[in-house]
């Protein structure tokens, strides 16, 4: 098969749908895009595999957390001074995956590693995102190392759903992290 073949009519999509998905794909990446460059303190985006894998990197943040049913309790940071931000779309469409595995590695100039660590999925309200606050030994320049591990979910249509089965890495070099708690 080859990668990211173009998405085709069929018994189960017709071309307005595929339209519609390209649409919302194009305003995936233009969040996307918004959020790593504009938002974050930096970010980037490279097509792998069946994917686009991008980053977004900024202080560490507080975050809302579930405790009981029906009952979020906001949280700040403990000791976490970075917090990374992954998105992995369809290359095809541009349309966020949901349900991977994101793992992350950060490695400074001079070898020392941070992770691997999971990257678990955060709603944001402009974003669906993999997302994490991590504790990284000082700011600096740091290579980011993404695996990206398939969804298990099925895929709809025999002509168009045989994708995502692969684990891709994305490797993004000389980042700039700046550290700190927003």
């Amino acid at each position: 098969m080859p990668d990211n073949p173009a998405k085709q009519t069929s018994e189960e999509v017709d071309q307005t749908q595929l339209d519609l998905a390209q649409q919302a794909g194009d305003a995936y990446q233009e969040a996307l895009d918004y959020m790593a460059n504009e938002v974050a303190h930096t970010g980037g985006k490279t097509e792998v595999g069946d994917y686009v894998v991008g980053f977004a990197q900024e202080k560490a943040e507080g975050m809302y957390v579930l405790k009981d049913e029906g009952r979020s309790e906001w949280m700040e940071p403990d000791d976490e001074n970075c917090h990374l931000e992954v998105a992995v779309a369809d290359a095809e469409d541009g349309r966020f995956v949901p349900g991977c595995t994101v793992v992350a590695t950060l490695t400074t100039e001079d070898g020392e590693q941070v992770g691997p660590t999971t990257v678990p999925l955060v709603w944001h309200p402009g974003l669906y995102h993999y997302g994490k606050n991590l504790t990284v030994p000082e700011g600096g320049t740091y290579t980011i190392d993404v695996r990206v591990e398939p969804p298990t979910f099925k895929r709809h249509d025999e002509k168009n759903g045989d994708r995502y089965g692969e684990t891709v890495e994305a490797v993004f070099e000389n980042v700039d992290i700046e550290t700190g708690q927003g």
